[in-house]
């Protein structure tokens, strides 16, 4: 098997794990994967039900969204996709998804706050939301989607913070992998609710610098020490 129809595997996995984790309803979500040094996305077909999705119905796309591999359609957000690949260099998967705490928050066109250390545990601060796009930037509607969440990220650090919410629309969220895009858009959904909740209750203040730091950092870097040892 080469590595496309590896990567086509993969992507067809992630789609359907996002089924599995209750972050889709219908049709309403996607997941992507690109090949870097063949320039080439794969990525679910536009509209197709989940049940009826297989391994060879990912569709492979050049960085210009133009179909190389494939029978269908590519999903309507492949642009998007394609704008954070070429923002952020290091990713290696994104995910899109209409989850519902997420989402609520991406259409009141609020960031979601880190108020505990679940939240810390992925995200090294608040998950940002972008600005409305402008009616002239409809035109080239997914395109500038991608853009707007570059934009957003312009004084943020995209691999410490792997997931936006698109004002008025909803979450994308993105990895190294398409298996932690995944995590990080379950991670994102969970820790939604959690803040939604905690407003509810009348808390408004965020956790600690420092706090949100420690249970970062103990998860993430050279100096990590949660889990297991890689080589044992």
């Amino acid at each position: 098997m080469n590595n496309l129809a590896q990567l086509k595997q993969r992507v067809y996995r992630a789609n359907m794990d996002l089924v599995k984790h209750d972050l889709i309803v219908l049709t309403w979500g996607n997941a992507s994967a690109i090949d870097r040094e063949k320039e080439l996305v794969v990525i679910k077909p536009s509209g197709i039900e989940y049940d009826k999705l297989q391994p060879e119905d990912m569709v492979i796309v050049n960085m210009d969204g133009k179909v190389k591999e494939g029978s269908l359609k590519p999903s309507s957000d492949i642009l998007t996709h394609i704008e954070l690949y070429k923002a952020f260099p290091e990713i290696g998967g994104v995910v899109h998804t209409h989850s519902c705490f997420a989402t609520a928050f991406a259409q009141a066109g609020k960031p979601v706050l880190p108020f505990g250390t679940t939240h810390a545990d992925c995200f090294l601060g608040p998950i940002p939301c972008t600005r409305f796009l402008k009616d002239r930037e409809l035109a080239d509607y997914e395109k500038n989607t991608g853009k707007v969440i570059a934009e957003t990220f312009t004084s943020l650090d995209y691999r410490t913070i792997p997931a936006a919410l698109v004002a008025g629309h909803g979450p994308f969220i993105w990895g190294r992998t398409p298996e932690e895009s995944v995590l990080h858009a379950v991670t994102l959904e969970a820790v939604a609710k959690m803040a939604f909740l905690t407003i509810t209750l009348g808390r408004e203040q965020c956790i600690g610098q420092k706090l949100l730091d420690k249970h970062y950092f103990r998860k993430h870097g050279k100096n990590a020490y949660y889990g297991q040892e890689k080589n044992k």
